[in-house]
């Protein structure tokens, strides 16, 4: 099958790679100048054969906006782009009721498997009509794992971009929950190997996951991650999938959490923690640290 691929970075190329080892031809384009096999987004569009078939895998927001629009006055009836990246769920909505105007389909495509899926395979969440979503059938089947799984078609427009921004949130609260042991572990006094304890529950327990199948390969690589500053930035569906939970009233607690961790990782002195210690000493003449003190 032949395709179009926008964005060749971490991802993009990665999967355009796979895509061609599966024997499909991918006509890849990036706004770098490297690997691109077309210099234009024109150039693009007329090496592909009609009905034609284009994947965007650029950043979300603006980037994506920009290519979606400028393939909107480049695209004909019947063609069919995928966003592959991470936007929101309403923006996809609007812009495929702007494409079907013009008779062009729009799937968006919640994408997993980072560095790895090249080798491992995508875990791929879609949203989009049904007839879409089955012409690209060959091209979901080869980026998934090789052993089967790792696909749903889980509804219509934007429902792909939703399932992938809660995929990332229900993320975010794993990745808490094995930094919060850690942390107690390491501060136990009790614990003498904290990466081998991590290594031991691979195998037999419930916790086991890739997630931490990779805390272990960083453990391996750093036993007590003294290479690294304590500073965790969020991609931003963490944000929304607390928004959307917020808005369909929700319980989100573990997610909430979590994100609101990844906030305080960012302060080097937190003024919210200032006004509890200010207001700790006021009431009950609890110890200060000051500003020129070590705590």
């Amino acid at each position: 099958m032949q395709l179009g691929m926008i964005g060749l970075g971490k991802m993009g190329g990665n999967m355009a790679a796979r895509l061609r080892e599966k024997g499909h031809e991918v006509v890849g384009y990036d706004a770098s100048p490297g690997d691109r096999d077309v210099e234009s987004l024109a150039e693009l569009v007329d090496r592909l054969e009609a009905p034609r078939l284009v994947w965007v895998m650029v950043p979300a927001g603006d980037p994506t906006a920009t290519i979606i629009s400028e393939l909107g006055d480049l695209l004909s009836e019947g063609d069919v782009i995928v966003e592959g990246g991470n936007s929101h769920y309403a923006d996809d909505r609007a812009r495929a009721e702007t494409l079907s105007a013009k008779g062009v389909g729009y799937v968006d495509a919640g994408v997993s498997g980072g560095v790895w899926g090249r080798q491992n395979g995508y875990g791929i969440m879609v949203g989009g009509q049904a007839g879409d979503v089955e012409r690209l059938r060959p091209v979901f089947d080869s980026l998934t794992p090789d052993e089967g799984g790792g696909f749903v078609h889980a509804g219509a427009v934007g429902a792909g971009h939703f399932v992938k921004m809660v995929h990332n949130g229900i993320e975010y609260g794993m990745m808490q929950s094995f930094a919060e042991g850690y942390e107690l572990m390491v501060a136990s006094g009790l614990v003498d190997d904290v990466p081998g304890t991590f290594e031991s529950w691979r195998e037999g327990t419930v916790v086991r996951s890739w997630l931490l199948d990779l805390l272990c390969r960083a453990l391996e690589e750093d036993p007590d991650l003294s290479e690294l500053r304590g500073y965790a930035q969020d991609s931003g569906e963490g944000r929304w999938t607390v928004q959307a939970a917020v808005d369909l009233a929700v319980p989100a607690p573990a997610i909430t959490a979590s994100l609101f961790a990844r906030f305080a990782s960012r302060q080097d002195d937190s003024q919210a923690m200032k006004v509890v210690a200010a207001l700790r000493n006021q009431f009950g003449g609890h110890a200060v640290t000051k500003a020129d003190e070590q705590a």
